[in-house]
Parts: structure tokens; sequence; C-alpha cells
């Protein structure tokens, strides 16, 4: 059953974000933002190779697995894979099924040069006929589970009329249109008149494919407010989740951001969130990635720039709670 159609809109969602949204993250943000009075948002994995998921050694395989552990608070949650090829991600998709996931998302918007090589992620986007395969080659996989696709308006240039119809020829369930090209990153600011376009070219295809923008969205009322503005169905929001895992709660106590959070409990969720990437993600993932986040919690209050140097210094969990507590019982 297509899970999209139980949600009201505008829809929020968490973006995947690789090395940053993994299991240990996505299980703080569901504690700290699915709180009573919370605003209800779709939750994303991080990308996974379907090529490797199929041909990688059982070791290989295990570590991309941990890609796709999730826990029931992150419902609904929706695996994203990425392939240039039909048949991987075919194979891909029923295992993606089978782990008894929401809907599955191809990712066709990933700038990454090694992807791109093989001819996955924003190349895609040079390449219709294929991008059209690997959706057919989705749903066959995976006929239970709604599919969608997370790309940009164009390669080089903005090609949103030539790329946009070609995607819903394939009636995916949803589109995240990233208001940027390939070309431009995350260089420039995101055109979301673009993505109110991308919603009158749905439109005039006579399509009931979702339509979410992505890009440059601060908090979840900005994106509401995107929403109201182009007509899109959803809101994807990514960068904002750094250091701020109650993103989406909307209470007295969790309101958007982190500025209604005292220093103390910034720290402790900071605290948590390392113990957490250890037990679950310590024997896969290296520590190092933790710093990104870091950086994130620990900013403009008194200390924090001290703090956050012998945060960057240390090499495991433990280190991190002795200097955090240290810090606390000051």
């Amino acid at each position: 059953m297509n899970f999209w159609d139980r949600l009201s809109k505008p829809i929020l969602a968490l973006a995947p974000l690789a090395d940053v949204t993994d299991s240990a993250f996505r299980r703080l943000i569901a504690k700290y933002s699915k709180v009573p009075g919370g605003i209800p948002y779709v939750t994303w994995t991080e990308f996974v190779s379907a090529d490797g998921l199929v041909r990688a050694p059982e070791e290989g395989r295990k570590k991309l697995m941990k890609g796709f552990e999730y826990s029931q608070s992150e419902r609904p949650i929706v695996a994203q894979l990425f392939s240039g090829r039909p048949e991987m991600m075919e194979e891909a998709a029923k295992l993606v099924e089978s782990l008894g996931f929401d809907g599955l998302d191809i990712n066709m918007g990933c700038p990454d040069r090694s992807i791109e090589k093989s001819g996955a992620g924003a190349a895609l986007i040079k390449n219709p006929k294929l991008a059209r395969e690997i959706i057919r080659a989705a749903k066959r996989g995976a006929p239970s589970l709604p599919v969608s696709v997370k790309t940009r308006l164009g390669y080089n240039k903005d090609e949103l009329e030539a790329w946009l119809p070609e995607l819903l020829a394939e009636e995916p369930a949803v589109i995240t249109v990233h208001a940027r090209t390939r070309k431009e990153m995350s260089l420039v600011p995101a055109r979301w008149e673009r993505v109110k376009r991308a919603v009158e070219i749905r439109d005039k295809f006579g399509s009931k494919t979702l339509v979410l923008g992505n890009g440059d969205v601060p908090d979840p009322e900005t994106g509401l407010a995107l929403c109201e503005e182009t007509g899109a169905d959803g809101a994807m929001l990514g960068r904002a989740i750094f250091g701020t895992p109650n993103l989406f709660a909307h209470s007295a106590e969790l309101a958007y951001g982190q500025e209604r959070i005292d220093v103390r409990k910034t720290l402790e969720i900071l605290l948590e969130h390392t113990k957490l990437f250890d037990e679950l993600l310590g024997d896969t993932k290296n520590f190092a990635i933790m710093k990104k986040h870091f950086k994130a919690y620990v900013a403009s209050f008194p200390g924090s720039s001290e703090l956050r140097s012998k945060l960057m210094e240390t090499v495991e969990a433990s280190e991190v709670e002795t200097i955090i507590l240290s810090f606390l019982n000051k």
C-alpha cells in the first residue's frame, strides 16, 4: 500500500545525507522530534549501493546492510538506493521490500564522481532512457512498495522541462527536486521557483506523482511556507538537521532549532549521540564521522571554542564522555 497517500500535506521529509543521517542519528532524531505536538515527517536512509548489496562479498555486504538498519520509531522510512544497472536495482529492491521499509527511493542527483562513473546518481540525468529503466527495475523488484526519485534540475544546465517528463512517464510515487543543477552543487541559492515549475509540469502532464522541493530549507516553518508558495506537496530538510535532532519537534520544550535547548541539554544529547554511534556503527564506521556533528552541537556558548577543540582530538566515545562530563561539572 502506498503510504504517501495516507499523509496529510504538505509533507516534510528528512533528507538522506551520507555519513550524517545514519542509523544512530536517525534514532536520536526520532526520539527528540517525534514528540507530542511534533510535526510528522518521512525519514530517508543514507544512500546504499544496489550493486554492492548484490555483488559484494559477505563482509562488504554486511557493512552495507548497516545503512539499512532502522528502528520502528523512524517510520515512515524510505530506503534509498543508487545504481546505473537495472538488474542490480531490481535485485536490491527485492531486499529492500523484504526488510519491511515503507518505500524505496532512487538517487538520481548525487554528484560524487565515483558514483557517476558507474552511471548512477546525477549521471542518470544525462541518460533518461537508462533512468527510466532503473525506475521500472525498482518497481519489478519491490512491487508492494511506492518507488520515488530524488534528483536535480539538470546536469550542467537547468533542463527541468525535458528531464522531469521522462521521470513522470514512469509514474513514480514521489519526485524530490533539489532546486539546483549538478554543476551548481550547493554553491548557489536553491531556486524554489523551479520547484513551482515542476509542479506545473506535473499538473500539465496529468500525473499523480507528488513533488517535494529540496534546498536551503532552514526549518520546518520555512518548508511549509515554501510549499504554500510553490504548490509543492512537501519539502525536504537536509543540512538544517546538523546539531538539531529536535528539528521536527513543535512544543514548548522542544521548539524548532537549537535555541530553546540549553547548553547542558545540548551536550547531553551530543554525548547520547556519540554513544549511539559507537553502539550501532562503531565496528563499521570511522569515529571521525562524529566530528562533523561536534562542530554543530558545540557552538556559540561560553567555552564552546575550547570544548570543540578538545572534542576534535578524540578518537573514541569514552574520551568524549570524559570531556563532556568535565565541562558540565564546572
